[in-house]
């Protein structure tokens, strides 16, 4: 399987992905497609010029379609590696004006506490890409 590193500083999100996943619908819909049940909060990576190239190959890549519940915005999630052995996944919503220049991760645990993370560190993902 092919895979897309894309590397990012860890930064402080509005707190929507927190909001967002606590709803049932998306706990349901992400635990059916993605194989885990997620943690009430996402990990938000601030990408570099050069990293925003590679995010934008995920817009012609086939991705995990979340349909969302009438009201909501659809989204498109990518299954995904950190540190090489932890299953999470990368969430792009479809929503107007989503910054390019971030990448949002769901792990079904806290990812800053289990991997001791604070804004600013570098992380890279690797996305798996079918």
């Amino acid at each position: 399987m092919k895979t897309l590193s894309i590397k990012g500083s860890v930064s402080s999100g509005k707190g929507e992905g927190a909001k967002f996943i606590q709803l049932s619908w998306v706990k349901e819909r992400i635990t059916e497609k993605l194989g885990f049940t997620p943690y009430a909060g996402t990990l938000n990576l601030k990408l570099a010029k050069e990293e925003i190239r590679r995010r934008g190959l995920l817009k012609k890549t086939k991705a995990i379609e979340i349909s969302p519940a009438e009201g909501f915005s659809r989204g498109k999630c990518f299954k995904a590696k950190l540190t090489d052995d932890l299953d999470c996944a990368v969430i792009i919503p479809e929503v107007p004006n989503y910054p390019e220049d971030v990448i949002e991760i769901m792990a079904p645990t806290n990812l800053r506490d289990k991997l001791n993370l604070r804004n600013g560190d570098s992380v890279e993902i690797k996305i798996l890409l079918e």
